[in-house]
């Protein structure tokens, strides 16, 4: 079975993911190489056709002929290119509103849409990523998905209509879990990039079409007043040539799109049976695809003109059975089937709605549970508690396994991570509530609070009391949960909020771990350039010594009085994890040379580490925990703030202490 298969890690996919970069731009220099080679001998054939004989060689030709053909060529497909990924700035909001795609409004009282925005928050929770934002593609009744995005901090995951009503809780489940795969392999920036190459290299064709269209409204016209010339009619052929040549480019990018996407949906797969614990979520919404393919009709296809454009993402064919063989964007069907269950298996006819679906409802008076990890069960949703054996834990893709389990929010808290304006004030409420010893607290809110924001003085101490009644292991989750809400806050808001928290953390004149670790957070998640793909500019930690000193001297000063043992035995942990870094005791700084300014520098410059390098970094850090013991909340807070600025999902051991059972003692 495909759930039992090897598998690549998230870093060994992510180095994966850089070299298909490098083999996309090969495969795009030979498709215009192609496509120059085929105007030049299109347009070559063409004067030879309009001077009436043949030519001598290549100086018979008007001086500049080839160049200018060749330039032309290469400017509409290096600005088509330019064009394309400028409109697609905007990542995978950009590329959601392409395939027509509606944002899901956190506050949505439809059942289905809160069922999608419960398991995409599953999923989100447990691997440590800040919660994509989600579409659905309403006039696709078909059953799709895709995830788009230049980064895991900024992803969209999308779903069709379809996907909504034919599929059950599990299924949907695993759909996303397929997608998620393809946010934390980095496959993403990969797709994004994938579309603007791809329309580059069919303007050509867009082009001639618009030349076809000029030289024939013109020959009508011409026709019409008795003036019709030779001239009008040659413009209307070199556009037809160049409609036909352009198809090269058509085929250019299906071949490239085959080459990229097919091996990735295998793994993809693989993934999100590891993820939910269950192949017959994924395996039976494949099923049910396989099953409207064989019916046939609008239902199988995603029926958006820009449908062929954005093929490579999505979980299957926009057209299944249009395109098959070494031309085909996706594997086939019935072989991805076989890998998930290891035999043959019969597809499943679809209804128009799962029973499922038709047999719960949710009324603005009764929301569904929202998790504050990754297990939390919707309320209204029946025969749901088998599911839970059945949870998502993304991590477990990158470094092992583990299940966590859930529990529920308090309507405050439920209210504001929906809101963006209410996240706002529980970001602050967490700030106040891990930066101020209870019996300063009301010195800072009546000192700080009511000076800075005075409107939401009130809504702050409210969730102040609320997340008071929260394990500590709850609370930071929190910011990641309330991410899509904090990102409908303008440019301006953002830097704003931020500003703010800045100014709060300064107001004692100290920055404490709690405050650092928040912060970290916010500003990886928040910033202007939060969510960019960060350059390789690092192979290996021993281009970073410093830094890794930093980061180790950091956690072993966190770890030293939680366990018990001397902050420079817990470094050499970490130095002897790492035999390639020429460090030793007297690299261990002292806690006063680790201010926030040194440390910030030293994660922003490790996450510029290859993606190979840096499982060597994040493991060696963590062996400075005892591994017969669970990870004190302090140190698992700042290990998943460290995992955060690096870009990298949480290991499991401390995923595991964000789960509801087995809080451990700080």
């Amino acid at each position: 079975m495909l759930a039992s298969s090897p598998r690549m890690n998230f870093f060994e996919q992510q180095d994966h993911a850089r070299r298909q970069s490098r083999t996309l731009v090969i495969l795009f220099a030979l498709a215009v190489l192609a496509i120059v080679l085929a105007v030049n001998l299109a347009l070559a054939l063409l004067f030879i056709l309009v001077q009436g004989q043949p030519l001598s060689g290549v100086h018979s030709y008007p001086k500049g002929f080839f160049a200018t053909n060749t330039l032309v060529t290469l400017g509409l497909i290096a600005g088509g290119t330019l064009i394309e990924l400028f409109n697609l700035r905007d990542g995978g909001d950009a590329v959601a509103r392409m395939a027509g795609g509606t944002v899901v409004e956190l506050k949505t009282v439809d059942a289905r849409e809160r069922r999608l925005l419960n398991v995409v928050e599953e999923m989100a929770l447990a691997s440590g990523i800040a919660c994509p934002r989600v579409y659905v593609l309403v006039r696709e009744n078909a059953i799709n998905a895709f995830a788009a995005g230049y980064n895991a901090n900024e992803a969209v995951v999308a779903v069709t209509h379809g996907a909504l009503t034919r599929l059950t809780r599990d299924e949907l489940q695993g759909v996303i879990g397929h997608e998620f795969s393809h946010i934390l392999n980095g496959d993403m920036r990969l797709n994004v990039r994938l579309i603007g190459v791809l329309f580059g290299i069919q303007m050509v064709a867009g082009f001639g079409r618009h030349l076809m269209s000029f030289g024939w409204q013109t020959v009508d016209a011409g026709e019409r007043n008795g003036k019709g010339t030779p001239l009008h009619i040659a413009v209307w052929v070199v556009g037809g040539t160049l409609f036909v040549i352009g198809y090269i480019g058509i085929f250019c990018g299906r071949i490239i799109k085959s080459a990229l996407s097919r091996q990735r949906e295998f793994l993809a797969d693989a993934s999100a049976i590891q993820f939910t614990r269950n192949p017959d979520g994924l395996g039976n919404a494949l099923r049910k695809i396989g099953g409207l393919t064989r019916r046939g009709g609008a239902d199988a296809n995603i029926l958006h003109p820009n449908a062929e454009q954005l093929s490579h993402l999505f979980l299957n064919a926009v057209r299944p059975g249009l395109l098959t063989g070494w031309l085909a964007t996706h594997p086939p069907l019935r072989e991805r089937l076989r890998r998930i269950y290891g035999r043959d298996v019969a597809l499943l006819d679809v209804p128009q709605e799962a029973e499922e679906n038709a047999r719960f409802s949710v009324t603005p008076e009764r929301l569904p549970d929202l998790p504050y990890v990754a297990a939390g069960l919707a309320a209204g949703e029946p025969d749901m508690q088998a599911a839970s054996a059945a949870i998502a834990q993304t991590a477990a893709y990158a470094y092992g396994d583990g299940v966590p389990e859930g529990t529920r929010l308090a309507p405050a808290i439920e209210q504001a991570v929906r809101d963006p304006h209410a996240a706002t004030a529980l970001v602050y409420a967490l700030l106040l509530l891990r930066s101020t010893a209870a019996n300063d607290r009301s010195a800072v809110l009546s000192s700080h609070l009511q000076a800075q924001f005075p409107e939401q003085a009130e809504q702050v101490t409210a969730l102040l009391l609320a997340l008071e009644q929260l394990p500590g292991q709850a609370r930071l989750p929190l910011l990641d949960l309330g991410m899509p809400a904090l990102r409908q806050l303008t440019v301006a808001e953002r830097a704003s909020l931020l500003a703010n928290v800045a100014r709060l953390i300064a107001a004692d004149r100290r920055i404490s771990l709690d405050e650092f670790v928040l912060q970290t957070v916010l500003t990886r998640r928040l910033a202007r350039h939060a969510g960019r793909a960060v350059p390789v500019r690092f192979l290996s930690l021993p281009e970073l010594q410093c830094e890794c000193a930093v980061l180790f001297s950091l956690t072993a000063h966190v770890l030293a009085p939680l366990s018990h043992q001397p902050a420079v035995t817990l470094f050499m942990h970490a130095v002897t994890a790492c035999p390639q870094l020429a460090l030793s005791e007297q690299d261990l700084l002292a806690v006063d040379a680790l201010d926030f300014g040194i440390v910030k520098a030293a994660l922003d410059r490790s996450n510029q580490l290859a993606p190979l390098a840096k499982p060597a970094l994040i493991k060696a850090l963590l062996t400075m925990a005892d591994e017969h013991a669970a990870i004190p909340l302090l140190a698992a807070d700042l290990l998943r703030a460290m995992c955060a600025a690096l870009d990298a999902p949480m290991p499991p051991r401390v995923a595991e202490i964000y789960t509801a059972s087995g809080w451990p003692d700080v």
